[in-house]
């Protein structure tokens, strides 16, 4: 049942972080949103990005972005979800049509893109309340995709469990693996190949691992497929910490 999968992302503390050792300016967060859909399986929201972006221009990401001054991660990722998908942030709680909410559950080790911004995962629960039923299954979430054109082209959901798995919900073969060095460190590039409609959206590199890694605690089994085994980069990042790497960054 997704209450218990719920159950262990609740309890999950994550170690240390190097998060806020680096300066606002490397700091980022996503959102990996979850919910329930009427089978009662979790699904995780994912969005593909404009292609007028001068970063990661129509790649899947989950909805997140850079740091504002002394914002925590969570409230970075929920910022940026209202901006991207319309998901009213912290201040706007008020916002969510009754009886929607959304449930902080935890965050992950931080990651390393590739543009040397580091990245906290936020894990957090869609969820609505039946008066004195308590919780239910959603909807496949009418209430998101408000979208901002200028950085998101397409939301779709697909199901969070078969992040483990080398096949589809509908058993088809949508998982490939290989693995590369990133910063003198074996690194795993998942992809997975998500049908939807007429469309097959491809959700790799970061994005990929974060869900991947969530689904590990969420369930907790290990991936069908190869994949790294500890969570996130804190060790790399602290590695080019001491190196005096990732020091202000640059606004462009």
């Amino acid at each position: 049942m997704y209450q218990e999968a719920i159950a262990r992302l609740r309890n999950y503390i994550p170690p240390p972080t190097t998060y806020y050792s680096v300066p606002v300016s490397r700091r980022a967060a996503v959102l990996l949103l979850l919910f329930a859909d009427a089978k009662g399986d979790l699904r995780v929201v994912v969005t593909i990005r404009a292609k007028t972006l001068s970063s990661y221009a129509g790649d899947a990401a989950l909805p997140g972005g850079r740091a504002e001054n002394t914002e925590s991660a969570f409230q970075t990722a929920r910022r940026e979800a209202c901006e991207e998908i319309g998901l009213p942030d912290i201040q706007e709680r008020e916002k969510l049509p009754p009886p929607f909410s959304v449930e902080h559950l935890c965050e992950f080790p931080a990651n390393l893109a590739r543009t040397e911004v580091v990245v906290r995962p936020c894990v957090a629960l869609l969820h609505s309340y039946d008066a004195g039923l308590g919780l239910k299954s959603n909807p496949e979430v009418s209430l998101i995709p408000i979208l901002d054109t200028r950085e998101v082209e397409v939301v779709f959901t697909a199901p969070f469990q078969d992040f483990l798995r080398g096949h589809g919900e509908n058993g088809e073969d949508w998982y490939r693996g290989s693995w590369g060095m990133w910063h003198n460190s074996q690194w795993r590039m998942h992809q997975f190949f998500v049908p939807r409609a007429d469309q097959v959206y491809r959700i790799f590199g970061m994005t990929a691992r974060i869900i991947v890694d969530a689904a590990r605690v969420a369930y907790a089994q290990e991936p069908e497929f190869e994949h790294n085994s500890h969570f996130g980069d804190e060790a790399m990042i602290a590695d080019l910490r001491q190196l005096g790497r990732l020091g202000e960054k640059a606004k462009v």
